[in-house]
């Protein structure tokens, strides 16, 4: 497997809309597979295909609980809100608070093209939201809410 470089935020790619996934091939599961390589050495928990200059609905997740990977995933169900600290691959050195739902259901193909749901609380929820906005050109930068202090976040407010 490969280690891809990871595109920074002044590309433009990074604003387009992914396409759908078509083709559940070999050329699929190596960028699959060049993906999970890459986020692990980069010591991420997400990474989008885009964010390695390819755009397909493509994305793999670890947040420490095992590798899933998501091919054209859809958020379906969602409820809560918390506010916490975010960064990303493609914006090094950076870091700013964000509102996500503190759960998220997603359906997703995997890489053999069978649909699965999957759930998150917390992080991973983070994780599936954060990633899925990729797909659509968002950055958590473009979600960063400016006036939540540090406290804030501790109080959950």
């Amino acid at each position: 497997m490969a280690i891809r470089k990871v595109v920074t935020s002044e590309d433009p790619i990074l604003r387009k809309h992914s396409r759908k996934v078509e083709k559940f091939d070999e050329r699929l599961w190596v960028l699959l597979d060049d993906m999970k390589d890459t986020m692990y050495k980069q010591e991420g928990v997400g990474l989008a295909a885009v964010q390695v200059g390819i755009l397909k609905r493509v994305v793999v997740v670890d947040v420490g609980d095992g590798l899933l990977e998501l091919i054209n995933p859809e958020i379906i169900e969602t409820s809560g809100e918390v506010c916490d600290v975010e960064g990303c691959l493609s914006v090094p050195g950076e870091s700013g608070n964000v509102i996500r739902p503190e759960y998220v259901k997603i359906k997703a193909q995997n890489r053999d093209g069978v649909w699965r749901r999957y759930e998150g609380t917390g992080l991973k929820a983070r994780c599936f939201c954060h990633e899925i906005d990729h797909l659509d050109g968002i950055l958590y930068t473009d979600k960063v809410v400016k006036d939540i202090t540090a406290d804030d976040i501790k109080n959950n407010k």
